[in-house]
């Protein structure tokens, strides 16, 4: 045989030698799974990390993604209780928990969870009225995702959680609705601007009754201070009037006193305090204070008279 005609075999056996090995030979990366046959029949499921087959023997049938994923399937016809025809779009959430009851559970397991979600929301939205099924979109994913996660465990599928996407009711009974609300929001509108008005009207009734009781206060403040500024006026004028009284007296004391220290005799002591009685007679006082010795009085008319007849004639 050709020298290079049996390299040339050579190098061609060992590549495919080469080829097989390698071929024999697998990584699993994370949150993946393998299947693995053997002559037809299901072997192993291979999870992360290094793994070897035998070649020609066995194979690899169905590499399995373990993440959480997430399905949105196209808007599906409903019917309410009460008659009125309905499109409900729904998204899935599900994650594959046995490889191979996935594998071999069903065929097209995502079409199969299509087609079970859009049977087991006609089921449930059939036992609901328009209304409620508008306000119950909680109720209606909690019992979604419990009929799907039973149907959907012979498969190997966990369903985690069911979301309606969008209800769309038809289109008249979408305009009502509309309507519906928008007279809502004109009644709330309206509630709250006669609110406003009514609050406003208090506030300004509230301000003028203040402003009166403060007006009234100040008026009582006033009077008050002028009353007091009046009695403190009298006050100050009587004191004024008796300091000036005490004053005079005792001005005619001291006068009295200085005519005594002089050596005046008894007639012309006699005669100032006459002098100085008729002052204070003659003053603004209301009250004069009269010498209680009367017997004095008589005795200084005598006086006086001796006073006068003993006079020079000029």
């Amino acid at each position: 045989m050709n020298p290079v005609i049996s390299i040339t075999i050579v190098v061609v056996v060992v590549l495919v030698a080469v080829a097989v090995a390698l071929s024999c030979i697998k990584i699993v990366p994370q949150a993946s799974a393998v299947i693995l046959e053997r002559l037809g029949a299901y072997q192993a499921t291979w999870s992360t990390g290094l793994h070897f087959k035998v070649p020609f023997i066995e194979r690899v049938a169905k590499k399995v993604n373990l993440k959480e994923q997430v399905v949105d399937f196209p808007p599906q016809p409903v019917i309410t209780k009460d008659n009125v025809t309905m499109r409900i779009d729904t998204v899935v959430f599900f994650q594959i928990t046995d490889p191979k009851l996935f594998a071999y559970g069903v065929e097209s397991p995502i079409m199969a969870i299509e087609n079970l979600t859009a049977t087991t929301l006609r089921n449930i939205i059939g036992d609901m009225e328009l209304d409620e099924t508008l306000t119950s979109r909680e109720i209606i994913n909690t019992k979604m995702r419990a009929a799907l996660d039973i149907a959907t465990d012979p498969w190997g599928i966990k369903v985690n959680r069911v979301e309606l996407k969008n209800i769309m009711p038809p289109a008249a009974i979408q305009e009502a609705m509309e309507k519906q609300m928008k007279a809502e929001r004109e009644r709330r509108e309206s509630i709250l601007i006669a609110e406003g008005e009514k609050k406003s009207t208090i506030l300004v009734a509230e301000g003028k009754k203040e402003s009166a009781i403060l007006d009234a206060e100040a008026e009582k403040q006033a009077a008050i201070l002028r009353a007091e500024a009046q009695k403190e006026k009298m006050i100050r004028e009587a004191e004024g009037e008796a300091e000036a009284i005490l004053k005079v007296q005792k001005a005619n004391a001291d006068g009295i006193r200085f005519l005594k220290e002089a050596g005046a005799d008894e007639s012309v002591l006699t005669l100032k305090s006459l002098e100085a009685l008729a002052q204070m007679a003659d003053g603004k006082a209301t009250k004069i204070v009269v010498p209680s010795d009367l017997q004095g009085l008589a005795g200084l008319a005598t006086s006086l008279k001796e006073i006068i007849s003993n006079s020079p004639e000029k």
